[in-house]
């Protein structure tokens, strides 16, 4: 039982960080100037590592699921939000 609960808690804070990506992503559409567009851009860089962590997790244990299809594509989110960021810092 105690294992179901962990599982519930991993599954809660992919769901959260996941998803924080995309909310960030789309405040930044809405800035209040570059500075605001760049730190929103920062908290889902942020919100994307922490997701990869907790995929990380799921792919080393032996009792959990886990899923690569999620892996190449949070993988390929990164590459985005990390390139977002790197030209909006040059400019």
């Amino acid at each position: 039982m105690l294992d179901e609960k962990r599982k519930f808690v991993i599954a809660k804070q992919l769901l959260r960080s996941g998803t924080s990506i995309g909310a960030n992503a789309f405040e930044a559409q809405n800035p209040h100037s570059k500075n605001d567009f760049i730190n929103k851009i920062k908290i889902a860089a942020k919100e994307l590592e922490e997701t990869k962590y907790w995929l990380y997790l799921c792919k080393n244990s032996k009792t959990y699921p886990f899923n690569e299809r999620l892996e190449n594509q949070i993988t390929e989110i990164g590459k985005i939000i990390y390139k977002i960021l790197s030209t909006s810092l040059k400019n």
